[in-house]
């Protein structure tokens, strides 16, 4: 289907938005690729799981840290393994060794604190900052530029104009003495807010906003499906069994149909409301940095004394440092292959 002028122009205005100012945050964006989407407190960028899998990049990333993530990413094994016995000496606290859950858990909750920090340093330094405060105004005109809103055809994309509104919401929530002005720490939350209490229901409005297409407040299977598959992206080699070929959609999209039945729909009317949208997005009894923990603990004990020696890590280098993408660091090492 060709796009009119108009949807051509708001993408444009779209693109140029998110040059200027980077969003990390769970909420997100128009624009965005819906498969990957993250919903929860996100330790990685990644998708947990990809087609019913465990994701390695999102250990990757969880471990690591998103940018220190990229570094190892350029790394030969042999380097990789030789800084990742570095790190191992940082998360071995009591220096005994043995790496438990809970120093895993320390550390993944550090990298993620850490990134919002330099995230929001650099963020912060981008602005025109004065007496230690940032106003709506001049965050505005250095992320947006022009108020100019061009007409959108299609009441269900988000209009350069609904782009500003939302963050100007989002901006009050975030503003915690009600000035107008944001500090260091109310615009961490303002780029964050799945990281801070009182903006949780920012971040379940904006999720339903983003799904919700036809506005009727609720979240139905078709919209919560259309959100993060797409047919026209349609792998035919992921379609396993004979039942889904038929149907035309591949098995982890029947295993999303499953959760929203089975497990996100807790009144079983057919449909996500407010309150089954929070409990999917923000889930009050799952802590992200322990189940990664865990699973890392799990994945790489071979003695399976419930602990982490330094050879098990190394042994298991690819799991903590190594993305696929790049073969594990060895590919951007060959420029052959770019």
């Amino acid at each position: 289907m060709k796009k009119s002028i108009s949807m051509k122009l708001i993408e444009i205005y779209l693109i140029l938005a998110l040059i200027v100012i980077t969003y990390s945050s769970a909420i997100p964006k128009p624009g965005e690729d819906k498969k990957n989407r993250v919903h929860e407190q996100k330790l990685s960028e990644a998708e947990h799981e990809h087609e019913g899998e465990h994701n390695p990049d999102y250990d990757h990333e969880a471990f690591l840290g998103k940018d220190e993530a990229k570094t190892f990413d350029q790394l030969t094994p042999e380097e990789s393994k030789e800084r990742l016995g570095i790190i191992v000496g940082k998360i071995d606290k009591d220096g005994d060794g043995k790496i438990t859950e809970q120093e895993l858990r320390d550390w993944i909750q550090y990298v993620q604190k850490r990134y919002i920090i330099t995230d929001t340093d650099r963020m912060w330094k981008d602005h025109d900052v004065e007496s230690d405060k940032l106003s709506w105004s001049s965050y505005k005109k250095r992320t947006y530029g022009s108020e100019d809103d061009p007409t959108d055809e299609d009441s269900s994309t988000f209009s350069y104009k609904d782009m500003i509104e939302r963050d100007e919401r989002r901006w009050k929530a975030a503003d915690k003495d009600g000035d107008g002005y944001l500090n260091k720490e109310e615009f961490a939350d303002f780029l964050h807010p799945e990281e801070a209490e009182h903006m949780r229901d920012i971040v379940v409005k904006e999720t339903m906003e983003d799904i919700d297409k036809d506005k009727d407040g609720f979240i139905s299977l078709e919209e919560y499906i259309a959100d993060i598959y797409d047919e026209e992206d349609d792998d035919p080699d992921t379609v396993q069994d004979e039942e889904n070929l038929h149907a035309g959609t591949p098995d982890w999209v029947q295993s999303e149909k499953d959760q929203f039945i089975n497990h996100r729909d807790k009144n079983m009317d057919g449909k996500l409301d407010q309150e089954e949208v929070k409990a999917w997005v923000i889930p009050e009894d799952y802590d992200h940095s322990s189940a990664e923990a865990l699973h890392l603990v799990n994945a790489c004990d071979d003695n399976k004394d419930g602990k982490l020696s330094k050879e098990e890590i190394l042994e298991h280098y690819d799991l903590f440092v190594g993305s696929q993408a790049t073969d594990f660091g060895e590919a951007l090492t060959r420029h052959d292959e770019f």
